[in-house]
């Protein structure tokens, strides 16, 4: 059996004769060294790439070795071995391209993964290309350099490409969509990685790459949204009404201000005081295990999401008794689990149970 170093190493291949004696009187002897790659946890989430180096006696004890390591690492099968990687250079501080080439690119090779890497040069690029060009089939993920909006790129793209292959009419909110035979992979490169802090709990271009070569998976929630039957769109982090819609739509036309432009925008869309109309329709809790206020945070072993009821459980069948509707002008309509830097206090469990309630399709994506 392996220990879970080895388990999480990176296939070997070389070895390094080298020479011990310190005296010419000594006898000198040949030693074969080898050093194998793995990943090591860090403080604040991070993980980083560590080396242990093994000395043996001899050439031929240090190549099986070497095989048998190989052949252990073969045998796991959810570990990528070949992505297609889209790279967006405008994103955040424009630095995806470098972050790519010098952090990420490496970690690939040495990982043994090859990799197909296309430069965005244009919105939409991503998501046109998976929809109608890519060959899918030569890929075991895809992988995405960006931000939150390179991944929507992406989700849409690889979304809409399964549901055209399947047969299945995106536009019917009642239709069963077919989840996605590909992970996505997202290496952070963007204004708020809210995607990367969610689901990984930090926007660390190197942690990210990590997870993607030993295999690393985290079942992500997507939500459709329709319009008289007509497709909208997916959403995977957050699904706004007024306010947020109003601080994109500004933004987008201050992006050479860089991640900066989210702060100005919002500042310029608060103190314009806009209300919107709208309805809500809602099945108050019949129970009182926590509430908004009560300051606790949401994580691995949640008592909250523990003792959450199942989807199944008659008390969660729509009711028209129980139903109840709100009618008014608000500041904004807020669905969804959105953590970045800024959000200091991390994510609340109501934030996180929120989100299986706008589920409408459920495909496995993120390495």
């Amino acid at each position: 059996m392996l220990s879970p170093k080895i388990r999480l190493g990176i296939p070997v291949n070389e070895y390094k004769p080298s020479v011990k004696g310190s005296t010419p009187a000594e006898t000198l002897f040949s030693v074969s060294v080898s050093t194998v790659s793995y990943v090591r946890r860090t403080r604040l989430h991070q993980w980083r790439c560590a080396d242990a180096t093994f000395h043996c006696a001899s050439q031929e004890l240090c190549e099986q070795w070497i095989k048998v390591i190989n052949e252990q690492l073969s045998l796991l099968t959810n570990r990528p071995k070949s992505l297609l990687v889209y790279i967006n250079p405008y994103g955040g501080k424009q630095r995806g391209k470098r972050i790519y080439e010098q952090k990420v690119a490496p970690l690939f090779r040495r990982a043994c993964i090859s990799t197909d890497v296309i430069v965005t040069e244009r919105a939409n690029h991503a998501r046109d290309h998976l929809k109608m060009e890519a060959n899918l089939d030569q890929y075991d993920g895809v992988v995405c350099v960006g931000g939150d909006g390179m991944f929507s790129e992406i989700l849409h793209g690889l979304v809409t490409r399964t549901q055209t292959d399947r047969g299945v009419d995106q536009n019917q909110p009642d239709a069963k969509l077919v989840p996605c035979s590909l992970r996505i992979g997202i290496i952070p490169a963007g204004s708020t990685d809210c995607i990367c802090f969610a689901t990984v709990g930090t926007n660390d271009p190197v942690t990210s790459a990590l997870h993607i070569i030993v295999g690393d998976s985290q079942p992500m929630d997507v939500c459709s949204v329709h319009h008289h039957d007509i497709f909208l769109r997916y959403s995977v982090s957050l699904l706004g009404y007024g306010f947020y819609g109003d601080v994109l739509t500004d933004s987008e036309r201050k992006r050479w201000l860089g991640p900066a432009r989210y702060d100005l925008s919002g500042v310029k869309t608060f103190l314009s005081h806009n209300y919107y109309e709208g309805t809500v329709s809602f099945l108050p809790a019949e129970d009182t295990m926590g509430n908004p206020r009560d300051k606790l945070q949401c994580r691995s072993g949640c008592h909250v999401c523990q003792h959450k009821p199942s989807l199944k459980d008659k008390q969660w069948e729509m009711s028209v008794e129980k139903e109840k509707t709100d009618k008014g002008r608000n500041l904004d309509l807020l669905f969804g689990i959105c953590q970045i830097n800024h959000s200091k206090k991390r994510i609340s469990h109501f934030s996180a149970l929120l989100s299986a309630c706008l589920s409408a399709l459920k495909p496995f994506l993120g390495f």
